[in-house]
């Protein structure tokens, strides 16, 4: 678990430099400021502004 967070601590928003939240299932970080969530693909986060995919907002899905 220490792994992941200091992972958390380096990786940021490529789109806003906000926090990132790590998502367990689908396997990605999400960024609740941009509603982007990015995926981790084959052991590597995907982190291309380009690829990410729309993620509801905590208001909406309730977690994030």
């Amino acid at each position: 678990m220490s792994d992941d967070q200091s992972l958390l601590d380096l990786l940021a928003c490529p789109k806003c430099h906000g926090k990132l939240a790590r998502i367990n299932s689908p396997d990605g970080f999400a960024c609740e400021r941009c509603a982007l969530f990015f995926a981790i693909e084959d052991g590597l986060p995907n982190m291309l502004i380009e690829e990410a995919k729309a993620w509801p907002a905590k208001s909406e899905a309730g977690r994030a």
